[in-house]
């Protein structure tokens, strides 16, 4: 009678320390599947949601999620206009929901979509742009080039043309100091 008490309170602590050991794992595994969640996960489930983005350079901006990119977001502020947004100078967002999309969801075509893909589509429309820094200033222009890691600006005054007569300078950007795009 012994032995088998014996026996089973020894089955018992065993089951009690598997278990012990398979919640410890289970939290692991979830602290180490959230450690892998990027930026862009998180926004891809909110793309048509109001959001608050506090940017270093140009303060609070408020509008609908309209797209993102593996280093930029697309929104429609309330405003009216639209602000394309470098993930490098967000200092916060206020709005996300609780899901995130898994990583395996973006595909390569999307994975591509860089910050230098969008503003190379600005400089094919040829439309006048306002550039908001890091640092708080801003140029207003059209854009004449993107680079890998950069963008040329030539600068005009806002509602005029880019003509060799109206353009002042042209200023090259590195995408570290761009903080967002506006469409002027």
């Amino acid at each position: 009678m012994r032995w088998g008490e014996l026996f089973d309170d020894l089955e018992a602590q065993y089951a009690a320390a598997r278990d012990a050991e398979w919640v410890a794992e289970i939290g692991d595994r979830a602290r180490r599947e959230v450690g892998m969640v990027r930026l862009v996960d998180r926004l891809r489930p909110a793309v048509g949601q109001p959001l608050v983005l506090r940017v270093a350079g140009a303060g609070a901006i408020e509008g609908a999620l309209v797209s993102v990119g593996p280093d930029w977001l697309l929104i429609a502020e309330v405003a009216g206009r639209e602000a394309l947004v470098s993930t490098h100078a967000l200092l916060s967002i206020g709005g996300l929901a609780a899901q995130s999309a898994s990583a395996q969801a973006t595909g390569a075509v999307a994975a591509r979509l860089t910050l230098a893909f969008a503003l190379r589509g600005v400089v094919r429309d040829r439309s006048a742009v306002t550039l908001s820094y890091t640092d708080g200033s801003t140029t207003t222009g059209t854009l004449d080039r993107v680079g890998a890691d950069f963008v040329e600006i030539a600068e005009h005054p806002p509602g005029e043309a880019r003509r060799r007569g109206a353009v002042r300078a042209v200023r090259t950007v590195p995408f570290t100091a761009l903080a967002l795009a506006r469409r002027a």
